[in-house]
């Protein structure tokens, strides 16, 4: 049987899939549109398990701020093109993650990426043609004090912040300084630095001071103040406050009678090694219907 434009048409427009997909479905099918839709359910996990190796470096960031100011949720989930992270199913999903993240607490991505969520990922791998992973989650709560947050309008940088103290305002503050400062902060307190971080920023530093030439007391003095502009530098609340530099986020917090117990800064694709592929190879091989 002869298919048509119009049967792929009406099957992509049932089926939510590629053009590509839809065709040799219906080819396969000799044009039975229910047989070919059936075809396609069955071999859904399939297609899925196969796009499953490719890189996602794009997606969107989620929040979610408890009514009562006690807990905050943020999530990524990633997807391979910028261009896919704008549709409207794609951004639905992370919503769903998100409310199952805020309401159960769990951050542990793996377990999420199973039963409901995981067929529901699949399903959506199926229809966008793309891979999409849940990357991580992040669930922050304050029993006395209050949980606040920033998201960028974009959706690829964001902060959670608690405090000691309920302030919603200046936990977003706080947290718009967090995904807008460089460097980030790693941590609240130079304290909470861990030892083997030092050492190896230590190691360096006396390697650049020895190629000085200038004495070994002198050196050592070099050294410790790189090291204690190190930990100022990644340090919450030594670090100038983005929207009044003139004071340290510490002394803000101190002067509001609080303090911050923990934060979290996401930014979508952070740390994913992207590798460089041929566009014009990809395409052919899609053609093909080699993926």
């Amino acid at each position: 049987m002869a298919i048509t434009s119009a049967m792929v048409k009406e099957l992509r427009e049932r089926t939510g899939l590629g053009m590509l997909d839809c065709k040799k479905a219906l080819e396969a099918a000799d044009g039975d549109m229910d047989k070919a839709i059936e075809d396609l359910r069955k071999s859904s996990a399939l297609k899925a398990a196969k796009k499953a190796g490719r890189t996602t470096a794009e997606g969107l960031l989620g929040m979610k701020l408890g009514d009562d100011g006690k807990r905050g949720a943020l999530v990524e989930i990633n997807i391979e093109t910028d261009f896919a992270a704008k549709n409207e199913k794609f951004i639905a999903f992370v919503s769903t993650v998100l409310d199952e993240v805020f309401s159960s607490g769990t951050t542990d991505v793996e377990a999420l990426s199973t039963g409901p969520l995981g067929a529901e990922r699949e399903a959506l791998v199926q229809e966008i043609g793309e891979n999409i992973t849940l990357r991580r989650a992040t669930v922050l709560d304050s029993a006395s004090g209050g949980v606040g947050g920033y998201l960028h309008t974009d959706q690829r940088k964001g902060a959670l912040v608690a405090l000691t103290e309920p302030n919603a305002e200046l936990a977003r503050d706080i947290a718009m300084h967090i995904t807008g400062i460089d460097p980030a902060p790693m941590v609240v307190n130079p304290d909470d630095v861990p030892e083997t971080v030092v050492a190896k920023e230590r190691d360096v530093f006396v390697s650049q001071a020895a190629e000085s030439g200038k004495p070994p007391e002198i050196v050592e003095k070099m050294v410790e103040g790189r090291v204690r502009k190190f930990l100022a530098e990644i340090s919450l609340v030594n670090q100038p406050f983005v929207k009044d530099p003139n004071q340290t986020v510490g002394a803000l917090l101190k002067s509001s009678g609080t303090a911050c117990e923990a934060f979290e800064r996401y930014l979508v694709g952070d740390g994913i090694e992207v590798e460089k592929s041929d566009f014009a190879a990809e395409v052919a091989a899609q053609l093909k219907g080699d993926s």
